[in-house]
């Protein structure tokens, strides 16, 4: 199962993406997190529907000093697991 989720509120510049990198990295998914350019943080990840659970739980609490308002959640196909390598943020220095 693969699940993309834009999570948008208070999640750039507070530590957001390395929480849902650590997050899901101890669940074992394979995927990506990135910022978007108009303020958000994306994220797609690849695993069980119970790690996925796990992660969504995750996602909606949030790293300290962030502020998830909405997470909009949509399932792609599993033709893009092909794609996707062991869990890894995106577009980090």
């Amino acid at each position: 199962m693969i699940q993309h989720y834009l999570v948008k509120g208070r999640v750039q510049g507070v530590g957001f993406r390395w929480f849902v990198h650590r997050e899901a990295a101890e669940l074992g998914l394979r995927g990506w997190v990135r910022n978007t350019d108009d303020g958000h943080v994306e994220v797609v990840a690849s695993g069980d529907p119970e790690q996925l659970a796990e992660l969504k739980i995750a996602i909606y609490r949030g790293s300290r000093g962030s502020r998830v308002d909405v997470v909009i959640e949509d399932e792609l196909a599993e033709s893009e697991d092909a794609q996707l390598g062991p869990f890894e943020i995106e577009g980090a220095w």
